[in-house]
């Protein structure tokens, strides 16, 4: 009888871990996300060129992260997305997308 019961149970059980594991990598995907836009975005407030924002958001993002700059005169936006495959191998693909803002520091200048 306990065997019958477990042989039902099981899958559901691995399903919800599944689904608790494919959730902690998508959140972690999203902080690192968030950390590199943060990041990009404090080096682009300072005045660094944009392949230096790029380089410090890259070094803080997940792997294959894409990161843009962009901003007018007075402030800068970074926005870094990531494509995660939350169950490895399996065919399903999440974004996951953050963005900073900050106003440029008066001795960076007008931007580069």
């Amino acid at each position: 009888m306990v065997t019958a019961e477990t042989a039902v149970v099981l899958p559901v059980l691995l399903m919800v871990l599944a689904g608790a594991v494919a959730a902690v990598v998508v959140v972690g995907a999203q902080l690192r996300c968030v950390d590199a836009a943060r990041e990009g975005t404090r080096a682009a407030a300072r005045g660094d060129a944009d392949g230096r924002v790029v380089e410090l958001a890259a070094a803080a993002a997940p792997d294959g992260a894409r990161t843009d700059v962009a901003g007018d005169g007075e402030t800068v936006r970074v926005t870094v997305s990531a494509t995660v495959s939350p169950l490895g191998p399996l065919p399903w693909r999440v974004e996951v997308t953050a963005s900073a803002t900050a106003v440029r520091e008066p001795a960076a200048g007008g931007g580069p």
